[in-house]
């Protein structure tokens, strides 16, 4: 199963080493990665595959939704196939 994660907020020191590390404790691999700073804005957008996690989604998502919280970010993780449907023209 495949996922995309989004982060958003104000940059800072070691976004991209907290995420990138909680992901691979959970055994998820990072499949692609873009990430901007745009005016002191940081926008990072991963597409992961989530198949070899020993968790569930919604345990996953919660996780990085915390790591978000403590590094006052938004990141979400949602289901590669909704967010294709969500996002056809």
């Amino acid at each position: 199963m495949k996922g995309i994660i989004t982060v958003l907020g104000r940059d800072r020191v070691g976004i991209i080493a907290r995420v990138c590390g909680y992901l691979a404790d959970e055994e998820i691999n990072i499949l692609d990665i873009s990430q901007t700073i745009v005016g002191g804005f940081f926008n990072m957008m991963m597409i992961v595959d989530l198949s070899d996690s020993t968790h569930k989604f919604e345990a996953v998502s919660a996780g990085l939704k915390a790591i978000g919280t403590d590094l006052g970010l938004e990141i979400k993780l949602q289901r590669e196939d909704i967010f294709n449907n969500m996002h056809r023209i």
